[in-house]
C-alpha cells in the first residue's frame, strides 16, 4: 500500500461549494446473517453487471475498470464463489453523458438480466441519467469512479468506492499552490462534474490567499465546443502562472491552442477526466513537466500484474483498483447477510467495509473466514478507500499525483492522503 506524503482533511465547503445532501445513509448496524427483500436468496448465483465505458469520451478508464471487476469476479469463484455458487458477471457499455441512451438501454438489459449489483458508471453524468431506474428496482449501484459532490447520498442504494472532488478538488489546489503559483485560472467545461471540481480547486486557492484569475461561474465552456482560440484567449488574458484543464476528450484541442498562445505548457494541471496518454496526438515534449490528479492510491507491482493476467493489453490503471475493490465487497455483502439480493447487499456493505470496525481482512477468502466464524470485518482496500460514511462515499481516500513526461505518458509521483 503507498503511503500518503501529506494528509489533509476536507469539511464540508460553504458558499462556492453548497452541497445539498440527502440523509440516504446505509445501515451499518444490520447483524451478520439479517437479511430483507422477497428475491435473491440464499440459493440465487450473485449476478453482478458492470456499465463502464466501452465507447465515448471515457473509453480509454473502461480496459482497467473491466478488468478490476473480472479479476475481482476470477478470485472470488476460485474461493468457492458467495454462498457456494459461482458469481455472473454481464458486461454493458455505458458510453458517456452525450450519448445518454447507451446507458439508458444498457441499464434495461442489465435489470432484464435479474443483475443484483451494478458496478458503475465511470462519468458523474451518466450515473445521474440512470440511478433512479436503478436504485428503484432495489439494485445496488457502486460507481468505481464517479467524484461529483452532489451525488454523495444520493440513493440508500447507490454507492462509491471512489471519493467525491471534494477530495479531489482540494488536493489539486494545494499541489498548484506548493508550486508557487498563486494566480491559477481554469479551463473547465459547462458539466456538473467539471463545475464541481472547478468550485472546491476555486474555494481552495482562494482560502489560501491565492487569485482565481478565469474559469468562474459563467466562465464555462459548452462541452460541444470545437474551437478554443477565443477562450484560451481569454484565459491568458488574465495573466495565470498556472492553468488547470477540467475537461474530457475536449483536452486534445485545447492544448495545441494553449501551445499556438504561447503558453508553458509545464505549468498546465489535468484531473482524472483527462489525465491520459497523449503520445499519440501530440509532439513529443509538448506536456513534459505537466501535472494531474486522480483518486485512489495507484496500485503496487503485484496487483498490477494481477490486472494484466486478466488483460494483457492494459496501459492505464486507472480506477481498476476502485473496480476491484466495489466487487469485492458487493460480495462480501452478500455473505454476511446470507442472501445475494439487493436489499440485504444494501444493509451489509458499509459493515463489511468496516465501518462497524471489524478484523481487517485483505481478500475475499480471509472476509468469508471471518464471517463464516461470526466476526465483523474490515475490508482493507487495494484503492486506500476508507470506510463507507454516512453518505456512502468513502471516508477516507488517497488522491495520486502524476507527472508527464517528454513522451506524453504520464508517472505516478506520489499519493496525498484525506479524509471527508
Amino acid at each position: 500500500m503507498i503511503r500518503s506524503s501529506h494528509g489533509f482533511r476536507v469539511a464540508a465547503l460553504a458558499g462556492a461549494v453548497a452541497l445539498a445532501l440527502t440523509a440516504c445513509s446505509s445501515d451499518s448496524e444490520t447483524s451478520a446473517g439479517e437479511t430483507s427483500g422477497s428475491s435473491g436468496g440464499s440459493g440465487d448465483a450473485l449476478i453482478i453487471g458492470t456499465l463502464l465505458p466501452q465507447t465515448g469520451a471515457l473509453a480509454f478508464l473502461g480496459p482497467p475498470e473491466i478488468a478490476g471487476v473480472n479479476l475481482a469476479v476470477s478470485e472470488i469463484n476460485e474461493a468457492g464463489g458467495v454462498l457456494g455458487k459461482d458469481v455472473v458477471v454481464e458486461h454493458a457499455d455505458s458510453s458517456d453523458a452525450e450519448h445518454a441512451e447507451v446507458a439508458t438501454q444498457s441499464v434495461t438489459d442489465l435489470i432484464g438480466k435479474d443483475v443484483q449489483v451494478i458496478i458503475g458508471a465511470a462519468a458523474s453524468g451518466v450515473t445521474r441519467n440512470v440511478v433512479d431506474d436503478i436504485t428503484n428496482a432495489e439494485i445496488v449501484q457502486i460507481s468505481p469512479a464517479n467524484t461529483a459532490t452532489d451525488l454523495s447520498g444520493r440513493d440508500p442504494f447507490y454507492f462509491r468506492t471512489a471519493p467525491s472532488d471534494l477530495l479531489q478538488g482540494a488536493s489539486l489546489g494545494n499541489l498548484i499552490l506548493n508550486d508557487g503559483h498563486q494566480n491559477v485560472a481554469a479551463i473547465v467545461f459547462n458539466d456538473d462534474y467539471g463545475t464541481s471540481l472547478r468550485d472546491v480547486l476555486q474555494d481552495t486557492v482562494e482560502s489560501a490567499g491565492g487569485t482565481f484569475t478565469y474559469g468562474a461561474a459563467g466562465q464555462e465552456f459548452d462541452p460541444a465546443e470545437q474551437n478554443f482560440n477565443t477562450i484560451v484567449s481569454s484565459a491568458l488574458a488574465t495573466n495565470p502562472d498556472a492553468i488547470a484543464v477540467i475537461a474530457f476528450a475536449q483536452t486534445k484541442l485545447i492544448v495545441p491552442e494553449l501551445v499556438a498562445q504561447g503558453f508553458d505548457t509545464s505549468k498546465l494541471y489535468f484531473v482524472d477526466g483527462n489525465l491520459a496518454d497523449y503520445s499519440a496526438d501530440f509532439a513529443p515534449g509538448t506536456l513534459t513537466g505537466a501535472q494531474g490528479t486522480t483518486p485512489g492510491a495507484y496500485p503496487d507491482d503485484a496487483f498490477k500484474a494481477r490486472l494484466l493476467e486478466v488483460d494483457s493489453g492494459l496501459k492505464d490503471f486507472t480506477y481498476g483498483p476502485e473496480s476491484y475493490d466495489a466487487t469485492i465487497l458487493a460480495a462480501l455483502a452478500a455473505v454476511r447477510g446470507g442472501a445475494t439480493d439487493g436489499p440485504t447487499i444494501q444493509k451489509n456493505l458499509a459493515a463489511v467495509s468496516g465501518a462497524n470496525g471489524g478484523t481487517e481482512v485483505s481478500t475475499f477468502a480471509e472476509g468469508v473466514k471471518e464471517l463464516e466464524a461470526g466476526n465483523d470485518i474490515a475490508y482493507k482496500a487495494v484503492s486506500g478507500a476508507g470506510p463507507f460514511n454516512d453518505k456512502n462515499d468513502p471516508s477516507s481516500a488517497f488522491i495520486g499525483i502524476f507527472q508527464f513526461g517528454e513522451d506524453n505518458t504520464y508517472k505516478w509521483i506520489k499519493a496525498e492522503y484525506g479524509e471527508l
